[in-house]
């Protein structure tokens, strides 16, 4: 019981105490929690160290039924309840911090109490039933658990692309035998698949990332299964609206997202008949980020959206669940709540609640009494009365845009005049940062630095045109956008000019060389972390231009003309470098290859500034995972930062009274 024991300690047990660098790099305890379809148990992925193992605890008294371990070092990834007493899950390797963890390709069943344990679905190639035949390298996600069936789910499988077919099909499969039954494949590649309301395939969402002359263009088309033959709804190449369905309830409703390349989308309702879409919410800023469905899954009940901080939106305030979401929502101010998952009849629902200082809890409530049961912390060690807050905020950019961001601010400072670290998020093109528990900017704050962290042109979450603009603008626009929110800080008194470092990681570590390239003078060191420094070599290696459609990427984001890939590589700059460096990388990693840190640190070498420290660490890739590593990381960063903006800077003379 020493699991059940660790996972259940009641809030308020840690002492109040500066936490640790081991506190804030140690993993969650848990990353997933989902009570079975009758309530009678609840299944937990539990962190391990080097993997998560399954356990399912019995609801009634939260005793441990059994522990699911994968053999190889291999971690328990999503999972879901297929009946009210048997589990689907798959294996994946907890590697890289950016891009971990990564499917293996394979996925287990098991019953709760750990009988009839079968391996479903081998690494790429084939099921249980078929030993001795070859089929393509295969990759599988779950679509349906299929409310009412003990056995079988529906999945979709994803072929590598083949003269044969899409590379998509749809297929029912027993989680007992692991026999597969195809229902059908999509109209062409690409494609992700969602059912109708007699759970077959019914509505196909297709992309591109080529445009007529072969450059990078994404697209998207909608297409609809009618019989046997695939009808074409919408293609965003013809009428410019970018149209996928989200679901189809069991009464043939049909959601829809709906945008025009342009504006974050809306959510409505598509008549499969006409095709016209009923728009019911769309936000001017953000993007809908996660939607609040009511316990039936028959009803949207509410959208979040989050500019800044997340914000929830209502659709339907007369719905009981709605009623209820409400109330759990005011029983947590100042928190994010989401309803994690429930049984069938919706009588039990467990309640996730996090927010800037809680790393995250659950709780289990109970519709028949009315009370919410607490269940466990994420990070039980940390208290969230020590954490520092983050608040969003927004400022107008050089040239016009409104650009948003989080600054986290040190508890118990008044804010102002503080040492701060600049905290560009990776990408550029998509990823955003959030509002929410940042272990990393927790870190720092507790050392008393603000962390800053801006939304810049090309970041998702604020519509398709906003993260277009970050194509061509890695040096210019993007650095523009952080440069402005770091004098936006100075000018609202958060920020002490004298004494700001800039650290990232992935895109965040080529900002970090570039905007002091950019901005010289602006900041007092730099921290490059599994960073880009030298554009040509991300044509060469890596696991980008791999890959046709990379390659496509890569000509979107940089263009062709090799001058400009020079004029945008820190690398080619090091002797504009005038500040402290020290840079990181994974000496495993194929997104940012480690050459690029080695070859930034002989270029400041060369230039006569060699960094302060390098460390390529054995056994990474793109993001450390590893615990010993990352606290190795952190410590030799914090040390850096102090050094240079913290206590142990050198600080001015003080000038003698008596001095004229």
């Amino acid at each position: 019981m020493a699991l059940a024991a660790a996972l259940l300690l009641p809030l308020g047990t840690v002492a109040a105490q500066q936490p640790s660098i081991e506190d804030f790099v140690k993993h969650p305890t848990y990353s997933g929690a989902k009570i079975s379809p009758t309530g009678e148990y609840l299944a937990i992925t539990v962190d391990r160290g080097d993997q998560d193992v399954l356990t399912v605890l019995r609801t009634s008294d939260l005793q441990i039924m059994k522990i699911n371990q994968l053999p190889d070092k291999k971690s328990v990834g999503s999972f879901y309840w297929v009946s009210p007493d048997r589990l689907l899950f798959n294996a994946v390797k907890k590697l890289g911090g950016y891009r971990a963890p990564f499917s293996t390709g394979e996925w287990y069943a098991v019953n709760a109490d750990g009988s009839q344990p079968r391996p479903i679905i081998y690494y790429g190639t084939r099921d249980a039933t078929q030993r001795g035949k070859t089929v393509g390298m295969q990759r599988f996600n779950l679509l349906d658990t299929l409310k009412g069936e003990d056995r079988d789910v529906i999945m979709v499988a994803y072929s590598p692309r083949s003269s044969e077919g899409s590379g998509t099909e749809v297929v029912r499969v027993d989680t007992v035998s692991g026999r597969r039954v195809s229902l059908g494949s999509a109209p062409t590649e690409n494609c992700s698949m969602v059912l109708g309301k007699d759970k077959t395939p019914r509505f196909a969402i297709c992309a591109s990332s080529r445009d007529e002359e072969g450059n990078y263009d994404e697209r998207t088309e909608l297409y609809r299964l009618d019989g046997s033959k695939w009808t074409l709804v919408s293609a965003s190449k013809d009428d410019g609206k970018y149209l996928s369905v989200t679901r189809v309830t069991e009464d043939g409703t049909v959601y829809a997202m709906q945008s025009d390349g342009k504006a974050p989308g809306a959510i409505g309702t598509l008549d499969v008949e006409t095709g016209e879409f009923h728009p019911l919410y769309q936000d001017e800023v953000a993007e809908i980020q996660d939607m609040i469905w009511s316990a039936d899954e028959q009803t949207l009940l509410g959208v979040v959206t989050a500019a800044g901080a997340p914000e929830v939106t209502l659709l339907d305030n007369e719905h009981p669940d709605a009623q209820l979401y409400a109330s759990l929502a005011a029983s947590f101010p100042g928190q994010m709540v989401d309803f994690s998952s429930h049984t069938t009849d919706g009588s039990l629902i467990v309640v996730s609640v996090y927010s800037d200082t809680n790393p995250g809890e659950l709780y289990l409530y109970n519709r028949d009494t009315g009370k919410a049961r607490f269940l466990m912390q994420g990070r039980r060690w940390l208290d969230k009365e020590q954490m520092a807050t983050t608040t969003p905020f927004s400022f107008t950019s050089r040239d016009g845009k409104q650009v948003y961001g989080y600054l986290t601010i040190p508890r118990g400072s008044d804010g102002t005049n503080l040492p701060m670290i600049v905290n560009p998020h990776g990408g550029p093109i998509g990823p955003r940062d959030n509002w929410g528990f940042n272990s990393e900017a927790q870190l720092l704050a507790s050392r008393g630095y603000a962390v800053l962290q801006v939304n810049f042109r090309g970041s998702g979450g604020y519509g398709k045109a906003w993260q277009d603009a970050g194509h061509m603008q890695w040096a210019d626009g993007i650095q523009n956008d952080i440069i402005d929110a770091t004098k936006w800080a100075i000018d609202q008194g958060h920020a002490d000019k004298d004494r700001i470092c800039i650290y990232g990681g992935s895109f965040g570590g080529y900002s970090a060389l570039m905007a002091p390239i950019r901005a010289p003078g602006l900041y007092q060191c730099a921290f490059g972390y599994v960073g880009v420094y030298d554009v040509p070599m991300l044509f060469e290696r890596g696991d980008i231009p791999r890959s046709e459609s990379g390659k496509r990427y890569l000509r979107r984001t940089h263009g062709t003309d090799q001058a400009k890939w020079a004029e945008w590589s820190p690398a080619k700059r090091a002797d504009e470098v005038r500040i402290p460096v020290y840079l990181a990388a994974g000496a495993r990693d194929e997104r940012a290859v480690p050459e690029q840190t080695e070859l930034m640190a002989k270029a400041l070498a060369e230039a006569g500034n060699p960094p302060e420290g390098v460390i390529i660490q054995s056994g990474e890739m793109h993001g450390f995972y590893d615990e010993k590593n990352n606290l190795n990381l952190y410590t030799e960063m914090l040390k850096f930062f102090d050094r240079h903006i913290g206590a142990g800077a050198k600080q001015p003379p003080v000038a003698d009274a008596t001095t004229p």
